[in-house]
């Protein structure tokens, strides 16, 4: 029980830095550029030059994190709640514990699909819209 309530932990956490990561190494510095604080982005990549790591690899980056919010999607909506329907999941004494867990899982991974969704755009959206209409 204890180990399947960590595996959700870690798995909603995980998605949720991933995306956070798409926006900030991929997403946050389009944004900057475009709306004129190219020497913001300069001074921010000096700081931490991994992040052109990243951004060079930001296929790579956006998969692994859109597949880790997908198989989050997949366990927070089809596995929990047959977990929770068979008695494997939530104690009887524990129930409010479980929802609001559940609640949690939720909101975590929902804002880990927003960020991502943000990110993809910047990433590889705006740019060639940006190019098409001039």
């Amino acid at each position: 029980m204890r180990a399947r309530v960590s595996q959700d932990r870690f798995v909603s956490y995980t998605s949720l830095f991933t995306s956070f990561g798409t926006l900030v190494c991929c997403a946050l510095p389009s944004v900057l550029v475009l709306i004129g604080l190219g020497a913001t982005v300069a001074s921010f990549l000096s700081a931490a030059p991994w992040l052109v790591t990243l951004s060079r690899n930001k296929e790579w980056v956006f998969a692994i994190s859109g597949a880790l919010i997908a198989l989050n999607f997949v366990y927070v909506y089809r596995v929990a709640p047959r977990l929770r329907a068979a008695g494997e999941a939530c104690p009887i004494d524990e129930r409010t514990a479980c929802s609001t867990a559940d609640t949690v899982s939720r909101v975590t991974l929902w804002t880990s699909a927003v960020i991502y969704v943000v990110g993809f755009f910047a990433a590889f959206i705006l740019g060639p819209l940006l190019v098409r209409f001039g």
